[in-house]
């Protein structure tokens, strides 16, 4: 693996996360101020996609990640 290759699959990652924590937060302000059933869901729909698109990065990136723990 080529370390532009690791460099993007990196900051892909720090995106995804930096979107998750948005996400999350948005749908706990949601469901405290009341929001409707199918707006959180879409919320939750989306961090699942989200989380999915992540882990498949890091399996992708076999132990670049971990290496860099």
């Amino acid at each position: 693996m080529n370390a532009t290759r690791i460099g993007g699959q990196s900051r892909e990652v720090n995106d995804l996360l930096l979107s998750l924590k948005g996400l999350v937060l948005v749908r706990a302000l949601l469901e405290d101020r009341g929001a409707s059933a199918a707006e959180i869901q879409a919320h939750g729909d989306e961090i699942e996609r989200l989380r999915a698109r992540l882990a498949e990065l890091v399996r992708e990136g076999g132990g670049a990640y971990s290496a860099a723990a």
